[in-house]
């Protein structure tokens, strides 16, 4: 017994298993889809959301309504591909009603996330709105006031990290579009640095 204890060896693949038969909070009764989270991971950078909504509960995949359709458009303007980066929630089942998840919900999840991030090493890490900025500074040792404060800026550690408005809420406030566009131009000048 012993051994196996010894041989055993965290995968995406092991995670992503997990995730799907998770039963550690009340959010799995009221899930369609756990999402795991996707991408080829190329280029060694992860986003990070908070929860899945309405669309990703139902395909399991994360980032695909109209947020994960700019999203797109802002990884494509870029030159990415979702291929080339991985894409994830600290949340990794849909919140009734799209509300915040609770500091319960993100303490059973966010060590699948821990997980993640440990076995894939990302360079850079872009946590996309507040819960997310909140949860990944915190991690690295940084401290966050506001989203406003920190969207857009390099905070450089064991990773770089650069927050960012979550794309619903860009889309939700156009005035925000130009500031997360903005984070992506600097996404670009770290991904050609690194």
């Amino acid at each position: 017994m012993q051994a196996d204890l010894f041989s055993y060896v965290d995968s995406r693949e092991e995670i992503e298993k997990e995730i799907m038969n998770c039963k550690k909070c009340p959010l799995s009764n009221t899930r369609t889809n756990a999402v795991p989270g996707e991408g080829g991971f190329k280029k060694k950078i992860m986003f990070v959301g908070e929860a899945p909504g309405k669309w990703e509960d139902l395909k399991g995949r994360p980032f695909v309504g109209a947020a994960g359709k700019y999203l797109d458009s802002l990884l494509s303007q870029i030159g990415l591909t979702r291929e080339d980066v991985f894409i994830t929630n600290i949340v990794k089942c849909r919140p009734p009603g799209n509300r915040d998840p609770t500091d319960i919900e993100i303490a059973a999840c966010s060590p699948y996330l821990d997980r993640q991030i440990s076995i894939m090493k990302p360079k850079v890490i872009c946590p996309l709105g507040r819960f997310a900025a909140q949860y990944i500074l915190k991690k690295y040792g940084f401290v966050m006031k506001s989203i406003s404060a920190v969207q857009g800026r390099v905070f450089r550690g064991d990773v770089v990290i650069i927050p960012m408005y979550h794309p619903a809420a860009a889309l939700y406030h156009g005035q925000w579009k130009k500031d997360i566009e903005s984070s992506f131009k600097v996404l670009k000048g770290l991904i050609e640095e690194l």
